[in-house]
């Protein structure tokens, strides 16, 4: 009983990290498509490329429409399917599917559906996000990737 417990968490979190483009040697990082094929990725720069800061980083989506978000409250029901915008997080790693992405550091929100911005980072290397979220600010299966760069001055 406890080892296909055991198995079946590991299943989960395995399925969890490929859903939201985590990476590793073995799988490097990529966009992954949603349920209804739409993606969101990294149009500049590129996985693995050597920047100068400012950085300018550029997204892009396929299949996925992007658009700001409506003024005032937006109760569930009046959430748009298959809409939403996107959110750049440094150094940190794609939230599960569902979370509301946090206003706050490392999350920038680009919710006027605008996507691009030269952004100030230090020498070295950094992680890069790009993940969408809802009207609602929540994070949606397979609507992020993660890449890689490094900053040389």
């Amino acid at each position: 009983m406890a080892v296909r417990v055991v198995g079946a968490l590991i299943l989960t979190a395995s399925i969890a990290v490929a859903a939201c483009g985590g990476s590793s040697p073995e799988n490097p990082p990529a966009s992954t498509a949603a349920p209804g094929g739409g993606k969101v990725f990294f149009s500049e720069p590129k996985n693995g490329a050597t920047v100068k800061s400012p950085v300018h980083i550029v997204f892009a989506s396929d299949m996925f429409t992007i658009a700001a978000v409506p003024p005032g409250e937006i109760k569930p029901e009046a959430v748009r399917a298959n809409t939403g915008h996107f959110h750049l997080g440094v150094d940190t790693d794609c939230l599960a599917a569902g979370s509301v992405i946090p206003k706050a550091n490392p999350w920038v929100h680009f919710g006027m559906g605008n996507n691009s911005i030269d952004m100030q980072l230090t020498p070295g290397p950094h992680k890069l996000v790009v993940q969408a979220g809802d009207d609602r600010h929540a994070t949606m299966t397979g609507l992020c990737e993660v890449i890689n760069v490094t900053v040389t001055e």
